[in-house]
């Protein structure tokens, strides 16, 4: 049986068009996190593409202690809740432990468990207990058949509305690669399978006191996803990647992002067309 999980107005999964999550890294501050959404948001409804914001409050896995995590709980639930408000898309926001949860899911319409997390029961099941969509990041260590059991944590709950991304996996020191075959082994499953195109082609740690990245191939991998059937694509977008205070290296440039939504919505109505197994 294959899940169709309800965002806001949206449905994404089978039967339905290719979907985008895209946003930065990290909430800077408000003023830029409005413009993203704002211009992203306006693609979205110019090619008539699903969209969802996102942007994390707090990243707490950064390579460095020096390095800028976010603006904190509080204050970024407050900028995602104008997104909300103001642009009139979804957000989907990270959560790293069970008492962020709450008030997580009374603002986000998604919430996301961190590749690192994914095997924290914990943090899953009480996710699972929310009435947020639970986007489960699959961990760089992990292997595509070994999911269902991170699946099942949260849908113990009586929570089915679950998405499960691919984001890499880890192919010796300060590398990552997609392994195609796992977006099917994963959709077996029952829910919607997203591709995370800029984490895949990220290089964790590969910067010494930050993590690098191959943005080059991020159009080449995003094609790949869409044509291999993922339900969506997530995506890390900034304005200005060489000042993103977080994952930089990897971001795809704002001025390239309608280009790219254009040719995956025409790839993905296709494929999704033709029904191909």
């Amino acid at each position: 049986m294959s899940h169709v999980v309800p965002v806001g107005k949206l449905k994404l999964g089978a039967g339905h068009p290719l979907f985008v999550i895209a946003g930065p890294c990290v909430i800077e501050s408000e003023r830029p996190t409005l413009m993203m959404a704002e211009r992203l948001a306006g693609v979205a409804r110019r090619l008539r593409i699903p969209y969802i914001f996102k942007a994390s409050f707090d990243k707490a896995n950064r390579t460095s202690l020096r390095s800028y995590r976010g603006p904190g709980l509080e204050r970024g639930l407050q900028i995602l809740a104008r997104v909300k408000r103001e642009i009139g898309v979804p957000v989907l926001t990270d959560v790293h432990e069970p008492a962020q949860v709450a008030p997580v899911a009374e603002v986000s319409d998604v919430i996301q468990i961190p590749a690192f997390l994914c095997r924290q029961t914990d943090l899953l099941v009480e996710a699972g207990r929310s009435r947020a969509v639970v986007n489960i990041k699959k961990g760089q260590f992990l292997s595509p058949w070994d999911v269902r059991h991170v699946v099942e944590k949260v849908a113990s709950q009586g929570n089915e509305r679950i998405l499960v991304t691919e984001r890499g996996s880890t192919f010796g020191y300060n590398n990552l690669v997609v392994d195609i075959r796992g977006l099917a082994i994963m959709r077996d499953f029952g829910f919607p399978v997203i591709l995370d195109v800029t984490h895949a082609l990220q290089l964790p740690g590969g910067e010494g006191e930050k993590s690098g990245g191959q943005p080059q191939f991020i159009g080449v991998l995003a094609r790949a996803g869409v044509a291999a059937g993922v339900d969506g694509v997530f995506m890390e977008v900034h304005n200005r990647p060489e000042r993103a205070l977080s994952d930089g290296a990897n971001a795809l440039p704002l001025r390239q992002f309608e280009a790219l939504a254009r040719n995956l919505r025409d790839l993905g109505k296709w494929v999704r067309t033709a029904k191909l197994t």
